[in-house]
Order: structure tokens, then C-alpha cells, then sequence
């Protein structure tokens, strides 16, 4: 009689494996994954990256209500912390100074702490400065506010592509980069008409203690909410993980984070810099809604104040719906023709040329309110290319999509402060209609910045050795 040993057999049943974490995936053990992915045929995706999504378009909104808020109620301030009109304009410049030159060094550090952590630390600290500035007493302390919250904002949309490419497939990119930038316009816009209310019946100091609260609430939930990767969340079931992963690769995801950064091999791509200069030539163009426009509505129109406020909210509201429909329409454009160009260097091209040539025909119109439809049209087709140049940051990026971004958003942030100071010398030697036609070339400039790179190969190849010590 022999003695048969028992072996474990290959259909023991899974264990599943409980984490303390109520949002953490459960670990099961003695399933494959081919196996567990198998399961991914019989259900239905759940819906938890566009739960991800709304958390991102929160964000952005209560980072847009909060850095845009202080030129409602700039003259309030003024007045009350008895500044002068240069200290003011430092106060209003210093967000956006700190704010271009911390893109790449938060990006790094987005990459390294990953989106979790990154954009909890990140909303705690803007948010404490915004509420530092209701306890200014000065020009010092106030401005030293602001600068920190530029800083620190800074890294807030790289980690949130960074999410975006760890939650998306690349089918729904476009979708998810239009939300983010769209609810970006909304946070502006909700924070005007909040500002101008609240002000009056707050007065300042309290309006900036309430806007910090909102940031401290959604940094703890997003904390205990959220994981970095899709796997890593208990409510992710297996058909929408597979959903998430199809066609992607392990460095597009972020599944592996860099150690280092290849600055060498970034700075030197032809791609990266043409993706920069469209940026910089779309932020540039759009900045003039925020700084001249009025000015020009006022002075070339003979538009009153009110007027112009109204007028000037077109363009906004277009730049809204723009940026989300535009994220739509390029991910359309890439199931039907599986072209990753078409859909995002053909869309963005196209949207800032056509933008360009409907600023040209507003110049000669007698009307105001249809030079201000036209230069309205104009700035939604600008707003398609939003979502592609987000969207191509995290298709180039690979495992670096954040220092990517943050590469691409500092030049548009270079852009947007070169652009303001340049309109006053063209308006001396041309008047606004030399300024008007000079707004359409920086959009023309933008569409041919699209054309001249390859936006289907990362600018850091895969199989490429990422240097030591970069």
C-alpha cells in the first residue's frame, strides 16, 4: 500500500486577502491574473475613473476660485492694506511668477510622490496660503501669500494628467483633458461672481478664510478616497480595469515611476519645444481676454464698463464649453480613424488656425456685439486644442508625463506674461487693430507649432537606459 502525499491542487480556492484600508483592493491570492482578467468578459465596467475625474474637476475649481478671486477684490485690499498701485500689480503678478517658474521643479517632484500624495500635500499647503492672506497686514505679508500659492499650485495639473494617464484609456483622454480644463474656466467664472458678492458682505479677510476650507475638505477626501493606480481601488472591478489598460504599457500608465529624470534627452526633442511653442502661443492668445480685452472693448468699441464686462464673459463661457467638447471630439476623431495625429496634432491644428482667421473678419465689423461673436467663435474653436495639447503631453510622456507637462505649461505660462506687456507697445505704433491682427498670428503661430513633430513616438524612448543621477 503506498502513501500518497497531498499536494495542493490548481483549482484551491482563491483567498482573498483583506486590507485595513477600506479603499484598498483586496489582494487574492492563488488566482493568476490571466485569470482574474478573464473575469473581465461577464461584467459590466464599474465607473470609478469618472468618479477620479470629478475629484480632478474639483480641484481645478477650487484652485481657479482661489488663485483668480484676489481681482474682484483687488481695490478692496488696496485700500484696506493702504498700498500703492505698484504694490497691487506685484500683488496680482506674484501667483503666476512663482507659478511658471515651479512647473518643472513640482512636475519632478509629482512624478517622484505620485498623485496621491502629490496633490493631497500640494491643495493642504496653496490652501493654507490662501488663508494666510486673511491675517496679511501688508505689502510683504500678502504678496509673500501669494507667491507661495503659485508655487505650490504649480504642481497641481501635473499630477493631475498623471492621473488622467493612470485612469484613462487613451480612447477617453481627450474626454477627461477637456472636463479638467472646462471646470478650470468654471472655478474662474464661479469665482468672479462669488467674489463680487461675498466681498461686499465679508469683507475680504473672511472671504479668504472660507476659500481655504474648501481645499483643506477635499485634500483629506481625496487622501482616504483615492489610489495611484486603478488596481489598487477596491470599487474598481476587473472589466474596467482591463477597460483602463487596453493598449497601454506599464511606463504609460505611470505603473513604475522614474528615478530620475533624462533632462538631456528632453530638452534636446524637437517635439517637446514645438510642443511648447504651441502652448506658448495659445496661452498668449487667451491671456488677452484676461488682461486687454475690456480695455479694447472700452476704448475701440465705446463699449461703457458694464458693457464690457458682459462682452468680455463670452469669450470665457466659450473657452468653457470649447475645452470640454473639444475632449470629446478628439477622442471621436481617434476611435474612428485610429490615428493618434489626426486626432491630436490634425484637431488642435486646425482649431487654432480657424481661430485665428475668425479674429481677422471681427476687425472689420461695424457691430460690437458681432466683432465680440466672432472673436467669441474664435476662442471655442482655440479651446479643441486644449484637450489635445493635454492630451499629448501624456501620450509623449510615457513614464515622465509629468516633467512633460510641466514642461509644456511653463512655456505657456511664459507666454502669458510676455503677452500683456508686448500690447501696449503694438497699440502705440498700430492701434488695436495692429493688436487684433497680431492676436490672430499668435493662434496661426500655434497651429503650425502642431505640424512640425511626431506626436505618435514618446519623446523618452522606452527601451532607452534613463541616465544615473540626472
Amino acid at each position: 500500500m503506498t502513501e500518497s502525499t497531498s499536494q495542493p491542487s490548481k483549482d484551491a480556492a482563491a483567498v482573498v486577502q483583506p486590507s485595513l484600508d477600506p479603499y484598498a483592493a483586496p489582494r487574492v491570492a492563488n488566482v493568476p491574473e490571466p485569470m482574474l482578467l478573464r473575469g473581465a468578459l461577464d461584467e459590466r465596467p464599474t465607473w470609478v475613473r469618472y468618479k477620479v475625474l470629478a475629484w480632478l474637476c474639483l480641484s481645478a475649481t477650487v484652485a481657479y476660485v482661489q488663485r483668480n478671486s484676489i481681482g474682484v477684490a483687488e481695490s478692496t485690499i488696496r485700500a484696506d492694506l493702504s498700498l500703492s498701485e505698484f504694490e497691487s500689480g506685484l500683488m496680482l503678478s506674484a501667483f503666476f511668477i512663482t507659478y511658471a517658474v515651479f512647473q518643472l521643479p513640482t512636475g519632478w517632484l509629482s512624478g517622484v510622490m505620485g498623485s496621491r500624495l502629490g496633490l493631497t500635500v500640494f491643495t493642504t499647503i496653496w490652501s493654507a496660503f490662501t488663508a494666510a492672506m486673511a491675517v496679511a497686514t501688508g505689502p510683504i505679508s500678502i504678496i509673500t501669500a501669494r507667491l507661495g500659492m503659485g508655487a505650490v499650485q504649480a504642481g497641481v495639473f501635473p499630477c493631475a494628467t498623471q492621473s488622467i494617464a493612470q485612469w484613462f484609456p487613451r480612447t477617453r483622454r481627450g474626454l477627461a483633458s477637456g472636463a479638467l480644463a472646462g471646470f478650470m474656466s468654471v472655478g474662474g467664472f464661479v469665482g468672479a461672481l462669488l467674489t463680487g458678492y461675498l466681498v461686499v458682505h465679508l469683507g475680504w479677510r473672511l472671504l479668504f478664510a472660507l476659500y481655504a476650507l474648501p481645499g483643506f475638505i477635499w485634500a483629506a477626501g481625496f487622501w482616504f478616497w483615492f489610489r495611484d493606480q486603478p488596481s489598487q481601488h477596491r470599487s474598481v472591478n476587473q472589466a474596467e480595469l482591463a477597460l483602463i489598460r487596453k493598449g497601454q504599457t506599464d511606463a504609460a500608465t505611470g505603473a513604475s515611476r522614474p528615478t530620475s529624470t533624462p533632462w538631456g534627452v528632453i530638452v534636446s526633442s524637437r517635439a517637446m519645444w514645438f510642443i511648447g511653442g504651441q502652448q506658448f502661443f495659445r496661452a498668449a492668445g487667451y491671456i488677452f481676454f484676461a488682461t486687454w480685452f475690456a480695455t479694447y472693448l472700452q476704448e475701440s468699441r465705446d463699449i461703457s464698463i458694464a458693457g464690457s464686462g458682459l462682452l468680455t464673459a463670452m469669450p470665457v463661457i466659450a473657452v468653457s464649453l470649447g475645452s470640454m467638447l473639444g475632449g470629446g471630439f478628439t477622442d471621436w476623431v481617434y476611435e474612428r480613424t485610429g490615428s493618434v495625429w489626426l486626432a491630436r496634432q490634425g484637431v488642435g491644428a486646425a482649431s487654432v488656425m480657424l481661430c485665428g482667421l475668425l479674429i481677422i473678419p471681427s476687425y472689420f465689423a461695424d457691430d460690437a456685439t458681432l466683432a465680440v461673436t466672432l472673436i467669441s467663435a474664435g476662442s471655442f474653436c482655440a479651446a479643441f486644442a486644449g484637450p489635445c495639447a493635454y492630451a499629448i503631453s501624456i501620450d509623449v510622456g510615457g513614464r515622465h508625463v509629468t516633467t512633460i507637462f510641466s514642461f509644456m505649461n511653463m512655456c505657456g505660462n511664459v507666454g502669458a506674461a510676455i503677452f500683456p506687456m508686448v500690447v501696449p507697445v503694438v497699440k502705440a505704433a498700430g492701434g488695436w487693430g495692429a493688436v487684433l491682427f497680431m492676436f490672430a498670428g499668435i493662434y496661426i503661430a500655434s497651429s503650425l507649432c502642431w505640424l512640425f513633430f511626431d506626436g505618435r513616438k514618446p519623446i523618452v524612448p522606452e527601451d532607452e537606459p534613463t541616465p544615473s543621477g540626472a
